[in-house]
Order: C-alpha cells, then sequence, then structure tokens
C-alpha cells in the first residue's frame, strides 16, 4: 500500500471509538433517535425490493471459491404418495412422514439451499477482511477459523436488529443521464458531492448510503459474471474520508464489490480494507437499485426507511439479505 494510502487508514481507523470491546463499528451511529427519524421517511407506503434473485441464474456463475445458489426441493407435489413409496424402508424418515401423512388430507412441499453466503445481494460482516494480520478494533485475524468468526461475525449485527435506518440514494449514473456508468469507472469524493447537491438530499450522522451506477443492468444483459465483475465501476478508496467525515453508518452499491474494481494505486480492493478493518462499516454489494432510482426520480425524495436485516448465522463472515426501501 501506499503512504499516502497508510496515513488515510490512520485518520478513519475507528478503533477504540466505540469502546475496545466493540464489534459493530459505524452501526453504534445507528441510534434510536435516527431510527425512530429514519421510520418517518417512510410517508407514502411504498416498499421497493432492493434484492436480487438467489439462483443459479446470478452473478457468481458455476466456478470458483463462490458459486451461484443451488435449489433442491426435499418434498414436491409428486410426493403425495410418499407414505407408499418409503413403505418398508424403515428409519426416522418413513416414521416422520407417515405419522404426518396418516393425521390427515394435508400433503406439503419442503426445499433445501446451498450457496455462499455472499453469492447475491449481502452485507459483508467486519471479520471479512483484514490486513496486517489484525481486524477492526484490533481483533486478531486468528480469531476467525475454520469454525467461523469468534469476533466480529454477523450475528452481531443481527443481535442488534439488522440495518435499520435513514437510507440516502446516490443516483451517479443518472446524475450522468447516463442507464449505467461505464466500466472502471472511479466514483470519487468530489462525484458523490455533486449528486448530492443536485438531488437536494442532504447526508446526516448515521446515514447508509446507497449508491447507483446502473452496474446491475449490464449483469442482467449478458449474464457474463466475469466481464460484469472485472468491468465493475464503483467508489475509489479516497471515498473512505468523505465516508468517515459524514458519519455514514453503511454503504450499499448495486456492484459486486462497493468500489470499483480496477487496482488502484496498485492495490486490489483498498475501500474493503480501510471500510471494514479500520473505520468498522459493513459493505452491501450486488443490490438492484433500478427500481428506486426510477421511483426517487419521479418523486425527487432521495431519502427513505432502510430495513435490510442480517441473518442471525453465528461466526458468519457474510449474510444473504433482501432488502427494502419504504417510502
Amino acid at each position: 500500500m501506499t503512504e499516502e494510502w497508510r496515513k488515510a487508514a490512520e485518520r478513519v481507523r475507528n478503533w477504540g471509538r466505540w469502546g475496545a470491546d466493540d464489534q459493530l463499528g459505524t452501526l453504534n451511529l445507528l441510534t434510536p433517535d435516527r431510527i425512530a427519524y429514519a421510520a418517518t421517511r417512510a410517508r407514502q407506503g411504498r416498499s421497493i425490493s432492493l434484492g436480487v434473485p438467489f439462483d443459479a441464474d446470478g452473478p457468481q456463475g458455476s466456478g470458483g471459491f463462490r458459486r451461484n445458489p443451488i435449489h433442491l426441493m426435499a418434498v414436491d407435489g409428486g410426493d403425495a404418495d410418499l407414505t407408499a413409496n418409503l413403505s418398508g424402508w424403515g428409519g426416522a424418515a418413513e416414521a416422520q412422514v407417515t405419522g404426518m401423512y396418516a393425521s390427515g388430507p394435508m400433503r406439503f412441499n419442503d426445499d433445501y439451499i446451498m450457496m455462499p453466503l455472499q453469492a447475491a445481494t449481502q452485507w459483508d460482516a467486519l471479520s471479512h477482511v483484514y490486513y496486517d494480520g489484525l481486524l477492526y478494533n484490533g481483533y486478531p485475524a486468528a480469531a476467525v477459523t475454520s469454525r467461523g468468526a469468534s469476533k466480529l461475525g454477523i450475528e452481531r449485527v443481527a443481535e442488534r436488529g439488522g440495518v435499520v435506518g435513514r437510507g440516502v440514494l446516490v443516483d451517479v449514473a443518472r446524475h450522468r443521464n447516463v442507464a449505467r456508468l461505464d466500466a472502471g469507472t472511479v466514483i470519487g469524493p468530489h462525484d458523490l458531492d455533486a449528486v448530492i447537491e443536485a438531488q437536494g438530499a442532504a447526508i446526516e450522522p448515521g446515514d447508509i448510503l446507497v449508491v447507483r451506477t446502473g452496474w446491475w443492468t449490464r449483469f442482467l444483459e449478458t449474464r457474463r459474471s466475469g466481464e460484469w465483475f472485472g468491468g465493475s465501476p464503483g467508489l475509489s478508496w479516497r471515498c473512505a474520508e468523505w465516508l468517515h467525515a459524514h458519519d455514514i453508518s453503511a454503504v450499499a452499491v448495486d456492484n459486486p464489490a462497493v468500489e470499483v474494481m480496477r487496482p488502484e494505486d496498485g492495490v486490489m480492493l483498498p475501500l474493503h480494507m480501510l471500510a471494514l478493518r479500520d473505520m468498522g462499516m459493513p459493505l452491501g454489494e450486488i443490490w438492484d437499485l433500478e427500481a428506486l432510482g426510477h421511483d426517487c426520480a419521479e418523486d425527487g425524495v432521495y431519502d427513505f426507511l432502510l430495513c435490510a436485516p442480517a441473518l442471525r448465522i453465528p461466526g458468519a463472515v457474510g449474510t444473504p439479505i433482501s432488502p427494502v426501501a419504504i417510502k
């Protein structure tokens, strides 16, 4: 990392800001007062989904260490005679199904899903990224083992009620009058300021920043995962000090990694390190912001109540989510 980057890391580091044992980071900025205020932003009763499908056609592809979700049916409509088919097989499965089916006409369907926790719309936990052997707030990287994260796991977010607060959309693509930003476009702090000023949506402490690049539509058009990931536009690592100065609680983007995917200053994913490890700021990735962008442009209101709870999975370093904006 460059000396400039290292100095920025020191300036934005929140270690100890909320105590030596803190495991929530900037979510501490979502105080009861801020959440209560966020609820007043739901004035029209419109609920807008911000999640992408969790299916086999998602952006992860079929190879690599992350793969698209696999959905399997355990019991389905073709199993109406399951009791007869299991007859004589024995064991707990036959006893369970026979007992349920013998009690009356009720039949049921059941299913499973197998997937990486960060396959589609997600929050990164603070235990997801580290450097120099340390996680957020100085916890050792060894706190994450094959059994999961003993510190900074996503359950900490779930236990506090998830990520709920005032969301503010920063629609960079619409501000530039394009359907989506070009591949590799870097969004800097001055870009955030320009869009926010044009939209007339003031930033307040504790806000959840939601940035639309339009890049999700690129994947929907091509379904080429490698191109979509590798060419992604996004935030510059230099936005870290902007986020820190504005006391942003979390940031989510409609791209693979929040930040631009091409290396900046020779470093890959430098904003991840600054946000998760130094600031303690959760990152939301692969959000679908098309409907929200259209709605905000229609009524000129760019803030809303954002509800994005985490799954309560002890030790997990990320979580699938289905976030909702309520206006």
